[in-house]
C-alpha cells in the first residue's frame, strides 16, 4: 500500500540513498530556478529593446533572425548548460523549500532586475548615442552599430549564464571545470556568435566588426559579473525564512504531548 502511494520509492535499504535523493532533487530544483532566472533575463531585455526602439525609432535593432538565435542560447543550449550542473554538499545545507513557497524567489527578482536593468542601459546607450561616441561613419553604420548591439546582447547573455551558476554566492566559478558540458556549451555559443557576425552577414543581417568593436562587446559583457556582484551584496531577504525550525512543526514532548 505504502509503495502504491509513495510518489519515490528508494530500491535498497542503504540510508545514503535517501541522502543523495534529496541531493538530486534539491539540485534539479535549483538548477531549474537557475534556468528560469537566465531565460527571464533575455527576454525582459530583448523585448523592451525591440518594443522601445520600434515604437520611438520606427525600428528594431535585433532582427527576426538574430532573436532566434538568442532564443536558442536562451532556450536549448543555456537550459542544457544550467540543467547539468551536479550537486553539491552546501545544497544539503540549504533550508527545505516549503510547498507554498514562490518558485521565482526575491534574489531571483533581484538578479533579474539589475541584469536586466544593466543591459537595457548599455544597448539603449548604444542605440541613442553608439555612433556619435564610437565615430562609426559611413553608409554602413547603421548594420555597423544594430551588430555591435547585436555582439553585446549575446555576450551580456554569455557572462550571465556564468553568473546564474549561483543566485546569491560571489564565487560563480567554483566547480565550473568539472561540468564540461557547461563550458563546452560556452564555448560553442562564442564560436558560432564569430560564425553569425563575420560569415553569414546575408543570412544574420550583420556586418564584420574591427577588433576594437569585438573587444568592446566582450567588455560590456563581462561587466555584467561585476555588476552580479554588486547584486549579490544587496540583502533581500532578512530575518529567518520560516517562523518554525526548517518550517515544520515540531513533536510536542512530555506530559503536555498527551
Amino acid at each position: 500500500v505504502a509503495k502504491e502511494n509513495a510518489d519515490v520509492i528508494i530500491m535498497d535499504d542503504n540510508f545514503k540513498t535517501i541522502v543523495n535523493v534529496a541531493r538530486w532533487g534539491r539540485a534539479v530544483y535549483l538548477n531549474i530556478q537557475k534556468f528560469v532566472q537566465f531565460q527571464l533575463t533575455v527576454n525582459i531585455v530583448a523585448l523592451i529593446v525591440n518594443f522601445v526602439s520600434a515604437c520611438v525609432i520606427g525600428t528594431a535593432p535585433l532582427t527576426a533572425v538574430q532573436l532566434l538565435w538568442v532564443n536558442m542560447i536562451m532556450d536549448t543550449l543555456g537550459a542544457l548548460a544550467l540543467a547539468t550542473e551536479p550537486p553539491n554538499e552546501e545544497m544539503m545545507k540549504r533550508s527545505p523549500v516549503r510547498r507554498g513557497d514562490s518558485f521565482i524567489t526575491k534574489v531571483m527578482w533581484r538578479n533579474i532586475l539589475g541584469q536586466a536593468l544593466y543591459q537595457l542601459l548599455v544597448l539603449g546607450t548604444l542605440m541613442i548615442v553608439g555612433k556619435r561616441l564610437l565615430n562609426i561613419e559611413g553608409p554602413t553604420a547603421d548594420k555597423t552599430i544594430n551588430t555591435l548591439i547585436f555582439n553585446s546582447f549575446v555576450f551580456c547573455q554569455v557572462f550571465n549564464e556564468i553568473n546564474s551558476r549561483e543566485m546569491d554566492k560571489i564565487n560563480v566559478f567554483r566547480g565550473i571545470f568539472r561540468n564540461w558540458i557547461f563550458v563546452g556549451i560556452l564555448t560553442a555559443t562564442v564560436i558560432f556568435q564569430v560564425i553569425i557576425v563575420e560569415l553569414l552577414g546575408t543570412f544574420a543581417n550583420t556586418v564584420p566588426l574591427s577588433l576594437e568593436l569585438w573587444l568592446l562587446s566582450i567588455v560590456l559583457g563581462s561587466v555584467s559579473m561585476i555588476v552580479s556582484v554588486i547584486l549579490k551584496c544587496i540583502p533581500v531577504e532578512s530575518g529567518k525564512r520560516f517562523a518554525k525550525p526548517h518550517g515544520y512543526e515540531l513533536i510536542p514532548e512530555g506530559p503536555e504531548a498527551l
